[in-house]
């Protein structure tokens, strides 16, 4: 028994010496190298970086663009082996990588019209339209929404964004359907906001037939200037821009009175 009791004090006092020695114990230092790339890393991951990084690869899309002019070669120069399906295919992926470098969207409908006819000229159209807005879309929100939604102040720029979080697809199908609003624009505005992924792509696709069927009639029927089918499509797309040109000025009054 007493055995037993020394035993037990002197277990207590060696789990109270442990116990001393691990209080005193230094932590070992993290390794510098360590803390370096956990900084450099957080540096590039941060939202002013990505950012960056967004606008430096919008400015050389754009830039390779000035330079190379691919929209020309779309509609003046499509190479004459390329044909079929695959003339299709890499037609509607070009179109939607200069749409995200800033090419002005009816040059390109109108070359779909004049390469394809209007009804494969409608479908590379469409399907280049959804691939440069899902491109355009996938870009804002991974790179720029963290680093501008803070910067989203004054009436206008809030009320915008409040429109497209809210009512998503019924505001860009607006947009759309009234074009007025640059298409690379509207792209990242939905981008920065809280609008779902899905329903922009629906609005997007849904909201840009009837313009780009205008347009892509136009350039197949280019060549009869005096028809009633290419005089149509020009109304058609006369019509809609001055109709979107009164509601944005009406708009634009209305968020001014809030």
């Amino acid at each position: 028994m007493l055995d037993d009791a020394t035993t037990r004090s002197g277990g207590t006092a060696t789990a109270a010496q442990q116990a001393a020695a691990s209080e005193l114990a230094v932590p070992a230092p993290i390794p510098a190298r360590a803390g370096f790339a956990t900084r450099c890393s957080r540096a590039l991951l941060s939202p002013w970086s990505r950012l960056s990084l967004l606008l430096v690869l919008l400015a050389a899309a754009a830039t390779s663009v000035l330079l190379f002019e691919p929209q020309k070669l779309m509609a003046n120069g499509w190479p004459p082996q390329v044909h079929g399906p695959l003339a299709l295919v890499l037609f509607a992926v070009a179109y939607g990588l200069v749409t995200v470098a800033f090419v002005p969207r009816p040059l390109l409908n109108l070359a779909a019209g004049a390469l394809f006819g209007s009804a494969l000229g409608m479908g590379a159209a469409m399907a280049g339209t959804v691939i440069g807005a899902a491109i355009s879309f996938a870009l804002g929100r991974m790179l720029g929404q963290d680093a501008l939604r803070p910067l989203l102040r004054g009436r206008l720029l809030t009320a915008a964004d409040r429109q497209f979080s809210k009512h998503g697809f019924r505001s860009m199908l607006a947009v759309r359907l009234f074009p007025g609003v640059p298409f690379w624009a509207a792209n990242y505005a939905a981008a920065v906001s809280r609008m779902g992924y899905f329903p922009f792509l629906l609005a997007t696709a849904l909201g840009s037939i009837p313009n780009i069927a205008a347009y892509v009639v136009a350039g197949a029927r280019a060549s009869q200037p005096t028809s009633p089918v290419f005089l149509i499509a020009v109304a058609a797309i006369a019509l809609p821009g001055l109709a979107g040109a009164v509601v944005a000025w009406r708009k634009r009054h209305h968020l001014r009175r809030r």
